[in-house]
């Protein structure tokens, strides 16, 4: 395979070159760029010209490069950070600024709608939708408050950045097995009870259209055992940015917005489908203004 048709098939259609995990492709395109550096100068300028890339390509091209370099370096960074702070607040706030400098050359138009919903003396278990790998950086560098992700256990496998994600006192979730998925729940309640909030995405994976998928119950089962309140969270426009079914990277307009909290003292474990439901409709609702032309 040429270096040409390396690159192009990542980009068309990663699956079939990388399997499932777009996180993981990147990486594998980064190392793919790098073992095909010997291609004639033919090769890299069909690869690179515009006139067969197009201006996106060569925007992808060059931030995913930007994001391997710069997850590595602050990963390491998180990790020392860690021995520092054991509680995890300076590795999160590393963090955040490895989600800026992401963010700081990306083709986005971002806004951030309703921070005042958030009260920074209180604990809460934000849900946001998923669209796009795109939500974390949007999440870690545009939430000015201390919080801890509850995440899938395939993140923690990535070398480097799996283990800083654990040093920073981020959970994973094994969903394939049950009662280390409570272990992990038991883990946030801890954490949640110690003031620091806890982040979830209640589907539990990105968003195959844009739309809101069915949501996990574990996360609820978190809110009422620990009786914080759940603040959800929408994000708009980071699916036409970089879907799950593309590596390829368009500019685009994005919005955070951070709704009221729900309460969820009034609930118990018999009643956490209705809590559910309940956070999931303001949700939809609130995702559903943009296609009625109201934000």
């Amino acid at each position: 395979m040429t270096f040409y048709e390396a690159v192009k098939n990542a980009f068309e259609d990663p699956r079939t070159c990388y399997g499932e995990s777009s996180t993981v492709r990147i990486f594998y395109l980064f190392f793919n760029l790098l073992a095909h550096s010997t291609a004639s100068s033919g090769d890299w300028a069909r690869c690179f010209g515009s006139k067969i890339l197009g201006n996106d390509m060569l925007i992808t091209a060059a931030l995913l490069v930007w994001i391997v370099l710069t997850t590595i370096f602050f990963g390491i960074l998180a990790i020392f950070a860690s021995f520092v702070d054991r509680k995890g607040r300076l590795p999160h706030k590393v963090a955040g600024i490895w989600a800026r400098t992401i963010l700081a050359l990306s083709p986005i138009e971002l806004t951030v709608i309703g921070l005042s919903n958030i009260d920074p003396d209180k604990s809460y278990i934000y849900m946001s939708n998923h669209q796009s790998n795109y939500d974390i950086p949007i999440l870690l560098g545009h939430l000015p408050v201390q919080f801890r992700w509850l995440a899938k256990i395939e993140l923690f496998r990535i070398p480097l950045f799996g283990y800083a994600m654990k040093r920073a006192g981020y959970i994973c979730i094994d969903r394939s097995n049950r009662e280390s998925a409570f272990e992990s729940l038991k883990k946030a309640a801890a954490i949640i009870r110690d003031g620091v909030s806890v982040m979830i995405f209640p589907e539990g994976t990105r968003s195959y259209d844009g739309n809101i998928g069915s949501f996990k119950k574990g996360g609820f089962v978190l809110a009422i055992e620990s009786g914080v309140p759940i603040l959800p969270i929408i994000i708009r426009g980071t699916f036409s940015v970089m879907s799950r079914k593309r590596l390829l990277i368009k500019p685009g307009k994005v919005t955070l917005e951070i709704l009221k909290p729900v309460a969820t003292s009034s609930f118990t474990k018999e009643t956490k489908d209705e809590l559910m439901e309940k956070i999931k409709n303001i949700m939809c609702e609130s995702l559903d203004k943009e296609k009625k032309g109201i934000l």
